[in-house]
């Protein structure tokens, strides 16, 4: 395994070390480099300074004080980064994002794109995104979301240029994000939110989606000749390409007069003797169950804690990760949410994503671990980037207009350049192509394609996440430097 040798500003490591470090750290763990923190007058592969005459490195990414200086406050105002002015005129090709020159051996980069990869990945922009009741973000006025920049994944193309760099300097290759050599990875997480149909709801939500063309299919729904329990038929699609998936299953009831008050959670109770005898078929298959989690999960610190424990207890099994339902964090403080997803011991979440909008809200088609701004550490609880929901392409395809095929082969294509991990959302009752047209067909063909590639690791989400875990605690093991608090007792990182 081989060590890059880094230098920080030692001016802005004192203001912002903590915030350096952590960008740092997810870009050469990303990579797949260990790294030793040198000062900043040694000889050294990348030096992050502000005057690259003043240090002797062969990589010099180009410091941008001004920035760093507003980043305190959320806000930039003319300092030329991050937000929209990052964006604006990105298109897919990483070198645009960077002016590189090089001289006499040295590439310097003289743009912060550091900077810009902290500003993504941890949200600072979201602060002023409308949203909502349920808190989803509304993105219409913002000129990079029109472009369909959120599909470009900035943040890991970022790092995909640093890894370029480094190659180009002689640094040693870095170690393989994935295993057996695979060149990305895939895996689905179901969320459960309907798989009994609710008399008389069931077929009157299906006709007020799909008007007359729906009658027959809803009378088929009151008459019980189709369903939504189709777990095993999930199963058995995926059992094609040798991938096994999650099921993310809601452990608080809800029920008809809360959902009308505002409350949506599911009807069903994981309690129940029909989903203990789900929950041991689903677990001798080698399925993984994960938490649901509830609408109002994000409100109290212990909510997500107790639904972890009821629904371990219901399904005899650990749960280690977690998607929200209604991607419902805290509108107003995600990172709130992310803390709770720690405190109750969850080894990943998969929530940071947009209900309307395809693509990676923090910028890394990479797993991560996300930043907190406000105790200026790392929460140690793993991110797992979603990139496609469904219903981003049926019932809020008017957000991402176009052929499915082309939306889905481009997602694939930016992971495949990234490698990085496919992580996708398919609701467990959309299965029938009668009673939902189109949805399992443009998932079996995202499968097919995956599985033509013959470069993709099918996993399910637990394992990805342990994988990455375990290859960013070796990696942290051999490098020094680059210290940050990594949980709440204020505990550091390694260095």
């Amino acid at each position: 395994m081989g060590v890059v040798r880094i230098a920080i500003d030692s001016e802005l490591a004192a203001s912002h070390g903590a915030e350096i470090a952590w960008t740092w750290r997810t870009l050469l763990s990303g990579i797949g480099h260990a790294w030793q923190q040198v000062p900043p007058e040694a000889s050294c592969d990348i030096a992050y300074v502000r005057d690259p005459a003043a240090c002797r490195a062969t990589i010099v990414v180009r410091v941008n004080p001004a920035a760093w200086a507003q980043a305190r406050t959320r806000r930039l105002a003319s300092c030329g980064h991050a937000g929209e002015l990052t964006w604006l005129n990105f298109e897919g090709d990483e070198d645009q994002l960077h002016p590189v020159t090089r001289l006499d051996g040295r590439i310097v980069c003289d743009r912060d794109v550091v900077f810009d990869v902290f500003w993504i990945a941890a949200g600072l922009d979201e602060k002023d995104w409308p949203h909502s009741a349920h808190g989803f973000v509304d993105l219409e006025a913002s000129p990079s979301a029109r472009r369909g920049v959120l599909r470009e994944a900035v943040a890991s193309a970022i790092g995909c240029a640093i890894e370029r760099w480094l190659a180009e300097a002689g640094c040693p290759a870095p170690q393989r994000r994935w295993p057996a050599g695979k060149r990305l990875a895939a895996c689905t997480g179901h969320d459960v939110d309907y798989p009994e149909v609710v008399p008389v709801i069931g077929p009157l939500w299906l006709l007020a989606r799909r008007g007359r063309a729906a009658l027959t299919p809803a009378w088929d729904l009151v008459r019980g000749r189709r369903h939504h329990w189709q777990f095993q038929s999930w199963i058995d699609l995926e059992a094609g390409v040798g991938m096994r998936s999650a099921f993310y299953f809601v452990a608080r009831q809800g029920s008809l007069v809360e959902r009308t008050l505002g409350t949506p959670d599911p009807f069903y109770d994981v309690r129940s003797p029909r989903f203990r005898e789900l929950f041991r078929a689903l677990r001798d298959q080698g399925v993984e169950i994960g938490l649901h989690a509830s609408y109002r999960a994000c409100e109290a610190p212990d909510t997500i804690a107790r639904e972890k424990a009821t629904l371990e207890e219901a399904c005899g099994a650990e749960v280690v990760g977690t998607r929200h339902h209604y991607w419902r964090l805290n509108p107003d403080d995600p990172i709130e949410t992310l803390r709770f997803h720690e405190r109750a011991g969850l080894l990943y979440d998969c929530s940071l994503t947009h209900d309307r909008y395809l693509g990676w809200r923090r910028g890394f088609t990479w797993p991560f671990y996300p930043f907190d701004p406000s105790e200026r550490r790392r929460v140690a609880t793993l991110q797992i980037p979603t990139a496609w929901m469904d219903n981003q392409l049926f019932g809020l395809a008017r957000y991402n207009p176009g052929p499915i095929d082309f939306h889905l082969d481009t997602l694939v294509d930016r992971v495949a350049q990234h490698g990085g991990c496919v992580m996708t959302d398919v609701h467990e009752y959309v299965y029938d192509p009668v009673l939902f047209p189109g949805w399992a067909q443009a998932y079996r063909g995202l499968l097919d394609r995956l599985a033509a590639r013959g470069d993709v690791w099918f996993a399910r989400p637990a394992d990805v996440a342990r994988h990455w875990a375990s290859r960013v605690t070796a990696l942290e093991a051999a490098s020094t430097g680059l210290a940050i608090p990594v949980d709440g007792s204020g505990r550091r990182g390694h260095g």
